[in-house]
């Protein structure tokens, strides 16, 4: 397993670039280990929520942790605001980091991680795939 340290600047749309960054890598499998950073506002979907709230800023990212792969993404973060009050969610579309954003990925080989219709749960959800090679 190889790590891959990030460190996304202001304006960066932060799951866009993870995707990117999982791109250029060479592969289509990773873990999101640690993220730390913060945000203009926030785009978290709260659990058993159809549709993304957003949370106005600015805020601290206190966590980011997921996985990455070319057939979904994966990702939740907490949010603190100015009052130290804590959100958290999955990880929508159009978080703008404010200042910075680090982000350690921990890369896997291609093909490893997918994400699969799964009948009992009726999301796509992950699928890993052991190597056969040793």
């Amino acid at each position: 397993m190889q790590f891959l340290p990030l460190r996304l600047r202001p304006g960066a749309d932060l799951r866009a670039e993870l995707e990117a960054a999982l791109h250029q890598a060479g592969t289509d499998s990773a873990f999101v280990v640690c993220g730390i950073g913060s945000l203009i506002d926030a785009r978290l979907r709260y659990a058993g929520k159809p549709a993304e709230a957003t949370i106005a800023g600015p805020l601290e990212i206190v966590s980011l942790s997921g996985s990455l792969t070319r057939s979904g993404v994966h990702l939740h973060m907490s949010v603190s605001d100015a009052s130290g009050r804590v959100c958290g969610g999955h990880v929508g579309q159009g978080n703008v980091v404010r200042t910075t954003a680090e982000i350690l990925l921990a890369l896997l080989p291609r093909g490893t991680l997918a994400r699969e219709h799964d009948a009992a749960t009726g999301f796509s959800e992950l699928t890993v795939r052991r190597s056969t090679e040793r």
